[in-house]
């Protein structure tokens, strides 16, 4: 499984990988997982994708901001294993949190911008449990925030 070609297949580049904004780690491996912490939107230029969900027109903004917290967990977790994304087994779940108002339910819909990058980038094996929440606000205003638990190969 070849992630830096099917990267470049889809146009897309990892970012770097964003530092920790408080007092927690990037990642954690124990047992054979690697957990990792939530990330948040960065498009291309760096900038953090911002604001509050409240319509179905904000539903393709989410689905993006979605898929770049998917390509900083992908960058976590190369980070995390040394530069590498051969110990990937799977991807178990991903906990995905929408900054969104009462009556805002599309919340699955703007996830599927993670969810469905993790099965262009490593197929059968990107498949996963999954959930999405509404949320009143999330850190530094982000718009989504995504974490993951990944299955890894012996080292």
């Amino acid at each position: 499984m070849d992630i830096d070609a099917k990267l470049a297949e889809l146009g897309l580049t990892l970012p770097k990988a964003a530092a920790p904004v408080a007092a927690y780690v990037p990642a954690v491996e124990a047992g054979g997982l690697l957990y990792v912490s939530g990330q948040l939107p960065f498009d291309p230029d760096g900038q953090l994708m911002t604001g509050r969900l409240d319509g179905p027109a904000d539903v393709e903004r989410g689905t993006k901001a979605a898929a770049r917290c998917g390509l900083m967990l992908v960058a976590q977790i190369k980070a995390a294993l040394g530069g590498s994304l051969d110990r990937v087994e799977r991807i178990v779940k991903l906990g995905g949190f929408v900054a969104s108002g009462a009556d805002f339910t599309d919340q699955p819909k703007v996830i599927n911008g993670a969810s469905e990058l993790m099965v262009a980038l490593f197929g059968e094996a990107g498949k996963h449990a999954r959930s999405a929440v509404g949320v009143p606000v999330l850190p530094l205003g982000a718009a989504v925030e995504v974490d993951a638990i990944v299955a890894l190969r012996d080292a």
